[in-house]
């Protein structure tokens, strides 16, 4: 991680160019020229800036009221620290803050991209760091996550804010009220940025702990809407788990240059001790994945066994319908065999032999009382009755 001590002094960095000189213009730059600006894109770079401050020697020195005059005021102060702070800055005024700062072009390219992975990555004397925020809502509980980058060079830091939060007011306040710290240069300034993210991690992880006993809670009383928020929550709770594994390499990479850069040995404490924050974070949402996964588990398991429950109790029922209609069929069937011989004999035609017989009508009786009890017994050892 870098110190710049005993840098040489910084050049001006107001250019001149010959008018008859090809400019050489940026890639991403290029692009933008192709269509016509919106208003709200040739807006100055100032009305983006939410801070901008000088320091030295941990003391606020000067406000300038221009990226320009910071500049200025930065080569008049040779051990000055310029901080500049952009709250959703267009792609123009993006590439304009880069021209004074004279970022690279790559860098340059994914701030204005935006949503990007948290990484860490060097160009020649600066840093660029990608950092995602995490909050969460009690109100909706839900996570809602935040995108900062920082250019950290020997002597300024510019942070890009692309959403509502992280508010980095109350970490320029703690360094601003902390000389010692603030005195150690434009590391500091990532290293208390670094702290306040992390540590913003702590509400989120509590929050998604209750979500979580809820959601057991839910699963238990066959909810039926629980399988969407364990979807939601898990959905929650990787991003999470990528954000916190991501500053842990960011803050493993500035581990290892500690040697090489000369990094003050309290500010090495103070990032190994965001560091064992990060870790414990990312141990605590590995677990929540895990036990997400159980739960996802025994809600599918739950769900079959009630459906189960619900196609035996479905079976039950159709079975005692059967049942009901074998008890109909055979009775009407009992009752059916009668009614075919009283029609018979209840046909008027003349010639009929056991119309004038004296014993038809006790046969006809007798008749339908046999056919009658064959077929009870028929269905009765059939089980039908």
């Amino acid at each position: 991680m870098p110190t710049w001590k005993n840098r040489a002094p910084r050049p001006t960095r107001m250019m001149t160019r010959h008018p008859s000189a090809e400019p050489d213009i940026p890639p991403v730059e290029r692009s933008l020229q192709s269509r016509r600006p919106s208003d709200e894109e040739i807006r100055p770079v100032e009305s983006t800036v939410v801070e901008k401050a000088l320091y030295a020697h941990g003391k606020r020195l000067e406000t300038p009221h221009s990226l320009t005059e910071c500049i200025h005021m930065l080569a008049d102060h040779k051990e000055a620290m310029a901080w500049v702070g952009m709250y959703r800055p267009t792609p123009q005024q993006i590439q304009d803050a880069a021209d004074v700062f004279r970022l690279h072009p790559l860098a340059v390219e994914d701030a204005i991209v935006a949503h990007q992975r948290p990484k860490i990555e060097r160009y020649d004397d600066t840093l660029f760091v990608v950092l995602r925020s995490a909050i969460y809502n009690d109100e909706t509980e839900t996570v809602s996550f935040g995108e900062l980058h920082l250019f950290v060079g020997p002597d300024f830091v510019l942070t890009v804010r692309h959403t509502d939060r992280p508010h980095l007011a109350s970490v320029r306040t703690r360094l601003e009220n902390d000389s010692k710290l603030l005195a150690m240069g434009p590391e500091s300034v990532l290293y208390a940025v670094l702290d306040f993210v992390v540590d913003g991690y702590a509400p989120v992880v509590a929050g998604l702990e209750n979500d979580i006993e809820e959601i057991e809670t839910q699963v238990f009383e066959s909810d039926p809407s629980v399988s969407r928020r364990i979807y939601q929550l898990s959905r929650e709770v990787m991003e999470l788990q990528r954000a916190s594994r991501r500053i842990l390499q960011i803050l493993t990479a500035l581990e290892a240059g500690f040697d090489k850069y000369e990094t003050d040995p309290e500010l090495q404490r103070d990032l190994r001790d965001v560091a064992d924050h990060a870790t414990s974070v990312t141990d605590r949402v590995d677990g929540f994945r895990h036990t997400l996964a159980d739960i996802l588990s025994l809600n599918a398991t739950l769900v079959a066994q009630t459906q189960n429950e619900q196609m035996q109790h479905l079976a039950e029922v159709s079975n005692q319908q059967n049942e009901q209609m074998k008890k109909v069929s055979s009775w009407a069937a009992i009752l059916f065999a009668p009614t075919v011989v009283a029609g018979i004999y209840g046909m008027n035609f003349r010639i009929m032999p056991e119309l004038h017989w004296a014993f038809g009508y006790p046969m006809a009786i007798v008749l339908m009382f046999l056919v009658s009890f064959t077929l009870y017994r028929i269905f009765r050892q059939r089980g039908w009755l």
